[in-house]
C-alpha cells in the first residue's frame, strides 16, 4: 500500500440523529485483512440500512466498521494475504457490513462481483445489498420458481425493483404495490403484470381478482404491521411469506388458522450480519445465475438519484422523502 494516499475522505455520523449529523471527515485508509482487498471507492449505494444506523437503530455487527455504507464499485487497490483470482485494477462491485461511504473500502474477495458488461460504476454500486438480498430470499429462501406468481411490495424501492425485474426475467407473474400513479407504471414497465397502488386500492382484493381467488405463491415484505395478516390471506395454498424489513412495526397478532389449512411458510432473513461464508455463497449464485440476466439487458439496478460523496446528508433526506423510484448513490472523484 506504499503508493496509496495516507488519508481519505469518509462520511462521519456525529452522533444519532436526523441528516444533519453526517458530515465529511478525513481519515487513515483501512488495511485488507487476509483474504480481503482494498477498493478505490467510485461510488457507493444508500439504502435503508443505512438510516437506521445514522438513526441509531441498526448498530453495526462486531468488527465492523463504523462508517456507513453496505455496497461500492470501485478498483481494486491492494490485495490482502491469501487472495486469488483478483489483481490491482480490477473493477469490481462488493457487499460489505459497512465503511462504504468513503474513498476507500475493504471487502472480502469472496463477495465481489465483476462489474457486468454494460453497467457504469455507478450503476454497479447500486448492485451487490439488493440483489444479494432478493436472490437469497426470493429464488433460495422462498423457491420462487417459473410460472408461479409473486408480490412484492414496495414495487419502486432498490430492493422492489430488482425483485420485480428478475422475477420477471426467471419467468415468474409479478405484482407490486407502490403509492401513486407514476410508481405503479414505472412497476409495470420493469416487468410487473399489474401495479397495486396502495393508496386507493386494497392489495389483498386485487391479488384476489388477479389470481381468480388462488392467491400468490411467494411475497417479499418490507413493510409488516397491518400488511402481514393481508399477506397471510394473499397466498395461494403452499405458498411462503418472506419478511425482510418491518417499516410499520415488527410486532402483530396474526390468525394461525390459514397458514395451518393452506400449509403456509412464514420466514424472514437479514443480510449484514451473516457470515463471509454464507454470503460467498450468494455470491457464487449471483455469478452463475444473474450476471448473465443483467448483461443480457433482462435486469439491471436502477439509479433514481446520484450524490457526491460530501452530501451525504442530502441523499438521506431524499430516501426519507420515499419519492425516489429505484436506488441514491453517493459518487466520488473516482466514478
Amino acid at each position: 500500500m506504499a503508493d496509496l494516499p495516507a488519508d481519505m475522505t469518509f462520511i462521519r455520523a456525529d452522533g444519532a440523529g436526523g441528516p444533519e449529523v453526517l458530515v465529511a471527515a478525513k481519515g487513515a485508509l483501512p488495511v485488507p485483512g487476509e483474504g480481503e482487498v482494498l477498493i478505490e471507492v467510485a461510488a457507493a449505494g444508500v439504502n435503508r440500512p443505512d438510516v437506521m444506523q445514522r438513526k441509531g437503530m441498526y448498530p453495526p455487527p462486531p468488527g465492523a466498521s463504523e462508517i456507513l455504507g453496505l455496497e461500492v464499485a470501485g478498483r481494486i487497490a491492494a490485495l490482502g494475504e491469501g487472495v486469488k483470482g483478483l489483481v490491482v485494477g480490477d473493477e469490481v462491485c462488493a457487499l460489505l457490513t459497512g465503511g462504504g461511504y468513503a474513498e476507500y473500502a475493504v471487502a472480502p474477495a469472496a463477495v465481489c462481483l465483476p462489474v457486468p458488461k454494460g453497467l457504469t460504476l455507478v450503476e454497479a454500486a447500486a448492485l451487490p445489498e439488493t440483489f444479494f438480498t432478493v436472490w437469497s430470499n426470493v429464488f433460495e429462501r422462498a423457491g420462487l420458481k417459473e410460472g408461479q406468481s409473486f408480490l412484492v411490495h414496495g414495487g419502486t424501492s432498490g430492493i422492489g425493483t430488482t425483485a420485480i425485474q428478475l422475477a420477471a426475467a426467471r419467468g415468474a407473474t409479478v405484482y407490486a404495490t407502490a403509492g401513486g400513479p407514476e410508481k405503479v407504471a414505472f412497476c409495470q414497465k420493469l416487468g410487473a403484470k399489474r401495479g397495486i397502488d396502495y393508496r386507493t386500492e386494497d392489495f389483498q382484493a386485487v391479488l384476489k381478482e388477479e389470481t381468480g381467488g388462488k392467491g400468490v405463491n411467494v411475497i417479499l415484505d418490507m413493510v409488516g404491521g397491518d400488511y402481514t395478516n393481508k399477506n397471510i390471506k394473499s397466498l395461494a395454498p403452499e405458498g411462503t411469506l418472506v419478511q425482510i424489513a418491518f417499516m410499520k412495526g415488527p410486532k402483530v397478532e396474526i390468525d394461525l388458522t390459514p397458514i395451518m389449512l393452506k400449509r403456509l411458510t412464514v420466514t424472514g432473513s437479514t443480510l449484514r450480519a451473516r457470515p463471509t461464508a454464507t454470503k460467498a455463497k450468494i455470491a457464487e449464485a449471483l455469478r452463475r445465475e444473474v450476471l448473465p440476466l443483467i448483461e443480457a439487458g433482462k435486469a439491471k439496478p436502477i439509479v433514481h438519484a446520484t450524490f457526491p460523496l460530501e452530501k451525504a446528508a442530502e441523499a438521506h433526506r431524499l430516501m426519507e422523502e420515499s419519492t425516489h423510484m429505484g436506488k441514491i448513490v453517493l459518487t466520488t472523484a473516482k466514478a
